[in-house]
């Protein structure tokens, strides 16, 4: 696996407290070093604090299900998934209490026929032609595939699965996709909706938090909304569980590169379908700079999340702003080798 994606992932996967935990140690050594440049010391405990970090991912994907687990809990989203390990820790389940992360960004690119090599390819290959960095992440899909394969089929028999997900086309999406690769487990599997679990314990009339996707709720919420759920488990019927799983087949079979959660279903729509919305936000953030000014795309990208309805990566943003660039309708000031590395403006029209 290349050192950056290593890196991405392990970051993702940490809670909040486990960032701040991070940042101010490594801090101190680099405080240390400006003090004293040749200590060796602080570059040996920088070294090693790395290793420690990066080789925590995969040990945490790596540690086999046991098999006395009582529940297994299944999330969509590496910013999720680290919320939920810290949550399961304090709660002290962490022992028969497991975690399967599906990594994916269901919301983009192909889905179909991921239970082949021709379809994960092509879901590989879409990737590396439209999202920067994408034929590094996607160079170890199979391995991934086959990874959550293998822990799906460590589930033991008497343990509850509860599927979590969210008012977005990535959870919603992925939820589905967990119910079909669960295909005949016997296992009675609960599905839950965090962020509306705790929108509803923590709203007030005077103070609402509308979640967009459940990697925004902060680990001490979430382990309230955890208890609730585990203390008085609801499980899908078998009619509920193989009708989520036939959407699945559904969702995977449109052609759409782009999906959104809209009316209660997963929605394919057109590529471009936000192209007049990411245009709409550079032409506001230049109302006060000037039509002449260039702005980072990193900007653009941020406001364009910011206010959007939909829960939409940044990935998919930038591929969109480079493909206005590509199609005449912007002018790129920089190289498109990442967001920080250009901006952009209207293209001017010749009279």
């Amino acid at each position: 696996m290349e050192d950056s994606i290593l890196i991405r992932k392990a970051i993702e996967a940490l809670s909040e407290n486990e960032l701040r935990a991070c940042l101010r140690l490594m801090l101190m050594q680099i405080r240390r070093l400006e003090q004293e440049p040749s200590s060796q010391e602080a570059v040996d405990n920088l070294v090693e604090f790395y290793k420690d970090i990066a080789s925590s991912v995969s040990r945490s994907k790596d540690q086999p299900i046991s098999p006395d687990a009582t529940h297994v809990h299944i999330v969509t989203g590496l910013s999720f998934a680290g919320s939920m390990k810290q949550t399961l820790k304090s709660l002290g389940w962490s022992d028969t209490h497991a975690l399967i992360i599906l990594e994916e960004d269901y919301a983009i690119g192909p889905l179909g026929a991921l239970d082949t090599s021709t379809g994960r390819q092509a879901r590989s290959d879409w990737f590396r032609d439209h999202i920067l960095g994408g034929a590094e992440v996607y160079s170890c899909f199979e391995e991934e595939y086959s990874r959550i394969v293998r822990r799906f089929g460590q589930i033991p028999e008497q343990a509850q699965v509860v599927i979590w997900t969210s008012g977005n086309a990535t959870e919603q999406t992925g939820m589905r996709h967990a119910l079909h690769l669960l295909g005949s487990h016997p296992n009675k599997v609960a599905v839950y909706n965090a962020c509306s679990i705790c929108e509803h314990l923590y709203n007030e009339p005077n103070r609402q938090i509308q979640y967009r996707h459940s990697g925004e709720i902060p680990p001490d919420k979430l382990g309230k909304a955890i208890q609730r759920v585990v203390d008085n488990l609801q499980s899908l019927s078998q009619e509920e569980v193989g009708g989520l799983s036939g959407e699945w087949q559904d969702i995977s079979g449109c052609s759409s590169e782009l999906r959104v959660w809209l009316d209660g279903k997963v929605v394919g729509i057109s590529a471009d379908a936000y192209d007049a919305y990411l245009l709409n936000k550079l032409d506001k953030l230049q109302e006060s700079r000037g039509p002449e000014e260039f702005i980072k795309s990193a900007r653009v990208i941020g406001e364009a999340i910011g206010y959007c309805d939909q829960y939409i990566s940044d990935a998919y943003f930038e591929y969109r702003l480079r493909t206005l660039i590509y199609d005449g309708v912007l002018e790129i000031q920089g190289v498109p080798t990442a967001m920080r590395y250009y901006s952009v403006r209207r293209k001017k029209r010749n009279d």
